[in-house]
């Protein structure tokens, strides 16, 4: 990997590190438990956000409790959240490029969370875990293929 931070494209979303980080901590989760792929549509705001995934079903209240919980646990696990850089040739074998928006510089940039969870993003995040707040999901709905995960942050 590139030691030398790149240049990266020009990142104009207004974020809220804590609501953007859980983001990053549900995905990794979805896809632990479940098999699936990342999110397919995303909606981060300050007080509520929804992550849209191709799924086949939609989750029962166990499933979506354990979701919570681990959510939970590694926000408790205080995990470090770190950047890294690379050329997308370097990371072509362990991330979807295609996933990039179109005009992406070579460098990207990946967020780490702990070793739970790594993720190509230009986005804005906390340092450690620990400052997100307890995660809540709200509510789920479930249509044609297509799961949607509400959640909030209780501070």
């Amino acid at each position: 990997m590139t030691t030398q931070q790149p240049v990266l494209n020009e990142h104009h979303k207004q974020e809220f590190p804590p609501m953007h980080t859980a983001e990053h901590i549900l995905n990794g989760t979805m896809v632990k438990m479940f098999g699936c792929q990342r999110a397919v549509g995303a909606h981060v705001e300050r007080t509520k956000s929804k992550l849209d995934y191709d799924f086949p079903r939609a989750l029962t209240p166990q499933e979506i409790a354990q979701v919570e919980a681990r959510v939970n646990a590694v926000i408790a696990a205080d995990l470090p959240v770190t950047c890294t850089y690379a050329t997308q040739a370097e990371v072509a074998s362990r991330f979807d490029l295609g996933r990039l928006p179109e005009g992406a510089t070579q460098a990207v940039r990946i967020v780490s969370v702990g070793d739970y969870d790594h993720c190509l993003c230009a986005g804005t995040h906390v340092e450690h875990t620990a400052q997100i707040g307890h995660f809540r999901i709200s509510s789920t709905r479930y249509a044609a293929g297509r799961l949607r995960i509400v959640f909030r942050l209780d501070r």
